[in-house]
């Protein structure tokens, strides 16, 4: 367990139950409190109800409401301002990154490029370089 960790929070967002609950389980073991959401509707209840993250991690491409749209309802909402949102989708196009990028995404990693340990290795230096900025 990262002792610098133990005090960060993270939502992740992923209608994929498997990947869900291997991030969930990866970010808990690394010292994260962690919150999952299997859906754009739990995840905007968990943030309405209190939770507040230090990272939100979401899917661009989810049945219902998707990504984009998750992300237009926290900058209309004023929810989970201060956290850094990051995509972590197989989506890969210029145009998406783009329009991620508009609507708030801080970063946009590529699941199928990187291993779990490497996303968990990425939040924590976005948190930091956030910290020190």
């Amino acid at each position: 367990m990262n002792p610098e960790s133990t005090q960060h929070s993270v939502l992740l967002l992923d209608d994929d139950k498997f990947l869900l609950d291997m991030y969930g389980m990866k970010f808990g073991r690394e010292g994260f409190v962690v919150q999952t959401c299997f859906s754009t509707h739990d995840a905007l209840n968990v943030l309405r109800q209190g939770f507040v993250p230090d990272v939100i991690l979401f899917d661009l491409v989810m049945p219902g409401e998707d990504g984009f749209a998750f992300l237009q309802t926290l900058r209309k909402e004023r929810l989970a301002e201060h956290a850094i949102k990051i995509a972590l989708t197989n989506q890969s196009s210029d145009p998406e990154k783009a329009k991620a990028t508009e609507l708030g995404a801080d970063k946009f990693i590529v699941k199928a490029t990187m291993i779990p340990s490497e996303v968990v290795q990425t939040v924590r230096d976005t948190i930091s370089a956030k910290k020190s900025a």
